[in-house]
């Protein structure tokens, strides 16, 4: 693809802004949500590089037998309440459980996470409730159980609705078992997201497009669709498959693209489709440099302080997760992100939207002016990466096909 020509609009032009800050500039905290992870699933993918543990858990046998769930979700409160004091006061938007497969725990455990949840902190009256469900886990009770819980939206990892592809990347689930766990969640919840993958092992682009047709025709409110990379530390890296090149793996983005754009989805984030209205606040929160509180095993918060943007991490494996919560010990590192890195991760995140973000959220939420920024973003206009307009900064379409190029501008 050709660069086009852009004629840099000189940071001066940006309006002005306050003085130079320091942190002590983040007079607002910005908006809260709550990730929990649920770290246990059936079969460990070969692509898959998340903090996830088999649980050797066969459907339809009680899952304490696997792995501790109880126990688990004792960790989880303990870990809430003693950071509980970190957001005090704070209201809530938006709750994730990811994984792992959250829906291999029952509906009484995730109804006693968020009542404990719902007792200690406020949430916003609108607060979106996500959970992520495997197909091949889908229980017609369990999917009414969590919404009486309290799950308003639900992600479901179909992946491919093709057979053969699905086997390739290890899934537990069929085609049958995608189309009535779709079905069965159309039925009961009113947000739903299927994730949905191209570029993978031999595929065509006319198998790509089959995917994308099926997913649009089914017609839930948000799509996902996710490259298949390799990433370091899983089988995938260690032994690679047969993958389209890079020009085959072009034309199936811009297809997909075209066709969700044809069915009213708006491609809002690089990955991400959604109807008028039904974006995932949860992401949105993340892509806009929002915070997070993260529990469970190998969650990670960003936190922001009048003075300071802290980071933590609690340990990965499981047992050791549990054992440190319960003792009051669940955060296994914590540190302050710096003044040199705060350019860079907010640009990773807020320039992953297509329509970027206002200039002044810059220092909303760094408490920092974007003159520091000024280099990199000159040099990221005059390679027609990146605009700025109607007190906007946002990429281009170039920008948009390029992001890590882009990224790399704002690197220190």
């Amino acid at each position: 693809m050709a660069a086009a020509t852009f004629s840099p609009k000189p940071i001066n032009s940006i309006a002005p802004l306050a003085g130079e800050a320091t942190l002590s500039g983040l007079t607002n905290p910005p908006p809260l949500s709550l990730y929990i992870h649920i770290p246990w699933c059936v079969k460990k993918c070969p692509y898959c590089d998340f903090n996830s543990h088999e649980s050797r858990h066969k459907i339809g046998q009680n899952p304490e037998k696997s792995f501790p769930e109880s126990a688990y979700v004792d960790a989880l409160i303990a870990d809430l309440e003693l950071a509980t004091p970190k957001v005090w006061g704070r209201k809530i938007k938006s709750i994730f459980f990811g994984g792992g497969t959250p829906s291999l725990f029952s509906a009484e455990s995730i109804d006693r996470i968020l009542s404990h949840v719902r007792m200690l902190t406020p949430l916003e009256f609108d607060a979106e409730v996500t959970l992520e469900a495997n197909p091949g886990t889908v229980d017609a009770a369990n999917f009414v159980g969590y919404k009486q819980a309290g799950v308003n939206r639900l992600s479901l990892g179909i992946q491919s609705f093709n057979n053969d592809y699905l086997k390739a990347l290890g899934r537990i689930h069929d085609r049958d078992q995608a189309f009535q766990a779709i079905e069965l969640a159309l039925k009961t919840f009113e947000q739903v997201n299927c994730d949905v993958m191209y570029g993978l092992p031999n595929q065509s682009l006319k198998d790509a497009m089959q995917d994308a047709q099926t997913a649009v025709q089914l017609n839930p409110a948000h799509l996902s669709f996710y490259h298949l990379t390799l990433e370091p530390n899983t089988p995938f890296y260690r032994t690679p498959p047969s993958l389209p090149d890079d020009d085959t793996s072009s034309d199936m983005q811009i297809e997909i693209e075209k066709l969700l754009a044809q069915h009213s989805y708006e491609h809002y984030e690089t990955s991400a489709f959604a109807k008028k209205g039904k974006q995932a606040k949860h992401n949105l929160n993340y892509w806009q440099f929002g915070d997070y509180l993260g529990i469970g095993a190998g969650a990670h918060s960003k936190l922001s302080y009048h003075d300071k943007i802290t980071r933590e991490t609690r340990a990965k494996h499981p047992k050791a997760y549990m054992e440190q919560a319960l003792q009051g010990k669940a955060i296994e590192r914590k540190w302050s992100i710096s003044q040199d890195e705060l350019g860079f991760e907010f640009m990773m995140n807020t320039l992953r939207l297509t329509d970027g973000v206002p200039l002044d959220l810059f220092q909303q939420r760094t408490g920092l002016n974007i003159k520091r920024l000024e280099t990199a973003i000159k040099k990221a206009q005059s390679k027609g990466l990146l605009i700025i307009e109607n007190g906007k900064i946002q990429p281009t379409l170039l920008g948009q096909r390029f992001l890590n190029e882009l990224l790399e501008l704002f690197l220190v």
